[in-house]
């Protein structure tokens, strides 16, 4: 391994440790794993959850819904900010309605689309409801920011508008649109996981949350918890490696 690799391996390692130690006396002062499980009781949990089908047919589809409403979030984000900016009729008709699901939380969005849309649906189209405040405001805040000199320049030029697109505004947008992808991520997959435990579809972690809860199965509950945040922390982390500039992997 090399110097730098033992390096982020040991800057891991240790608060790992440290906070695996915290976990483990608490739960010996607790005394009780229906409160408090050890680590130890919530790793054989999920080693053994891991073992059954249903595990992963629950995490595939979890991260299906999710991916699903991440992807229409970003694309209807990104269109109402490029029509907002682009036509002040839209600005005043749609901004309005944008903040507005920005500012409500999230659990009020849930119950309400209960009413009306299959449970199936309901975890992706809320993951893209909150993503697409994210996107559009991250976006219009980088289109507003575009160097006017370049558009003159473009203008001069006689620059159509998808070269002008492509050539001025994509590349503008590019840090803003990263942004605006990491954010909107991990929003999308905590609003979904929430919309699939209040409203839990057949097959989903969420569901299984909720049946963990029911049953007072606290160590499942526990390991099911782990599975969210290694699975977020994972696709985030391939997901910043994607969207990295290819020139910095090199450097």
């Amino acid at each position: 391994m090399s110097p730098k690799g033992k390096k982020t391996l040991f800057r891991v390692a240790i608060p790992l440790a440290v906070w695996l130690g915290v976990w483990q006396l608490a739960s010996w002062w607790v005394g009780r794993d229906l409160l408090l499980p050890s680590p130890a009781s919530v790793a054989a949990c999920l080693v053994e959850l891991s073992q059954t089908g249903e595990f992963w047919l629950s995490a595939v589809s979890t991260l299906t819904r999710v991916v699903c409403g991440l992807v229409g979030g970003v694309v209807l984000g990104t269109l109402l900010a490029f029509l907002t900016h682009f036509s002040t009729w839209a600005d005043r008709i749609f901004s309005p309605a944008i903040r507005v699901l920005r500012a409500t939380p999230v659990v009020c969005f849930i119950l309400l689309v209960y009413l009306w849309v299959a449970r199936a649906n309901i975890p992706g189209l809320i993951a893209g409801m909150m993503v697409l405040p994210v996107v559009w405001g991250s976006l219009t805040a980088g289109l507003k920011a575009v160097d006017g000199q370049l558009l003159e320049l473009a203008r001069a030029y006689g620059f159509s508008c998808l070269k002008t697109l492509r050539l001025i505004y994509l590349p503008s947008l590019r840090p803003h649109f990263t942004a605006a992808l990491l954010n909107g991520f991990g929003l999308a997959w905590k609003s979904g996981v929430a919309a699939e435990v209040l409203c839990p579809p057949k097959f989903a972690i969420g569901s299984s949350i909720q049946q963990a809860r029911q049953a007072l199965e606290t160590p499942e509950l526990f390991a099911w918890t782990a599975v969210i945040v290694v699975l977020s922390l994972v696709l985030e982390g391939l997901l910043g490696l994607w969207l990295k500039p290819r020139g910095e992997g090199a450097t």
